[in-house]
């Protein structure tokens, strides 16, 4: 029997150690997950520059059942050795939002509140710790949210699952977007990568990504990926390019995944009449001329993206699984346990270079 389990464990702004944990006793409505890989999410790098109170991150977690009481086994519709992936969310269940396939937004998984339970972010003084994905196993809570992974899917594609369902419900499930569609996507990021794959899959006739110099290699994987023109803005006027592909007309749906100032209102300006823009992050300060004005004038709707659906996932897995997409462009970087810092760095452009979407291995 496991007697102890290691990981890494966040101790403050910028700091990881290596901890060593009791395995935990679990009921009947619990389990134990044993940790394949987890990948690095965006937000975990910006988590990892706040002093928060220690904690086990990674949220994006795939993995075999290792242990499983009797009243999650039916409950769940699993078994001990079945392959999952793990939402991060913990909803209740029975709220109106859990009961019409938002929980997602349900508030007992609202990480900004007090208490609120979720994985990746609930600090360890919580019993019975193991809240995150960076370990060599998971906790499985009652309320965990669940997706079988097959047996012939890479673990570092797996792990991808979460990010590319991000992609599936701002672009595809909320955008609307499919043929005879023209979608701008602001940063070639893992998030803005993973809209360009949902754009495609979803049909999108045109698909423009924007991003800075540095990000060279992002573009082309981006153009590798399916888009059909890629701006380098500090090359080329990036509305003088839409506008010309366009027509004059601006895009049907525009998505920032970038979260400057700046790139809000390009997007709202590069925006049809009647048409959709998004945002993955809430720009600080205010971005400078932002007029709710344009809104009103050209009728856009402006909406903030917001997590996942369990359908989403669902289709990520599916097109992970087709292998239509050339997803090895994406998983560049594996880590084991005793480099989880320089895997969160790597994220941020802080470590290992070229970086897009990272896994840590705990067994590796």
């Amino acid at each position: 029997m496991q007697e102890s389990v290691l990981a890494a464990t966040t101790i403050g702004a910028f700091k990881t150690e290596i901890r060593e944990y009791p395995f935990p006793e679990i009921s009947s409505e619990s389990g134990i997950l044993k940790i394949e890989a987890a990948g690095v999410c965006g937000s975990d790098w910006q988590a990892y520059q706040q002093d928060y109170p220690p904690r086990i991150m990674g949220h994006e977690n795939v993995g075999r059942i290792y242990r499983i009481g009797s009243v999650a086994a039916r409950r769940w519709g699993l078994q001990e050795g079945d392959r999952v992936a793990v939402e991060e969310y913990l909803p209740c269940g029975h709220c109106g939002l859990c009961r019409s396939s938002e929980f997602r937004l349900c508030e007992q998984t609202e990480a900004r509140r007090p208490g609120a339970l979720r994985y990746g972010t609930t600090p360890v003084s919580q019993e019975p710790g193991l809240w995150g994905g960076y370990s060599q196993y998971l906790y499985l809570h009652p309320d965990s949210v669940f997706h079988r992974v097959p047996e012939d899917m890479p673990a570092e594609l797996a792990c991808m699952c979460l990010p590319l369902a991000n992609g599936v419900q701002w672009i595809y499930i909320d955008g609307s977007t499919g043929p005879g569609k023209t979608v701008l996507i602001q940063g070639p990021g893992q998030q803005g990568l993973a809209c360009v794959i949902a754009a495609k899959a979803a049909g999108t006739d045109r698909v423009i990504v924007s991003g800075l110099s540095r990000d060279r290699e992002r573009l082309a994987t981006a153009r590798a990926l399916g888009a059909d023109d890629v701006v380098d803005i500090e090359q080329d006027s990036l509305e003088a390019r839409v506008l010309a592909i366009t027509q004059g007309r601006g895009v049907d749906l525009s998505i920032d995944t970038a979260g400057a100032p700046a790139t809000l209102t390009t997007a709202i300006k590069l925006t049809r009449k009647n048409g959709t823009v998004q945002f993955a992050a809430a720009p600080v300060p205010t971005p400078p001329g932002f007029q709710v004005s344009d809104l009103l004038a050209r009728r856009l709707t402006l909406k903030p993206c917001r997590g996942h659906s369990y359908e989403s996932v669902e289709l990520a897995l599916r097109y992970i699984a087709s292998g239509r997409f050339s997803l090895h462009l994406l998983a560049t970087n594996r880590f084991g346990l005793p480099d989880v810092d320089l895997a969160v760095r790597s994220v941020g452009g802080q470590g290992a270079p070229g970086a897009v979407h990272v896994a840590v291995l705990p067994w590796l």
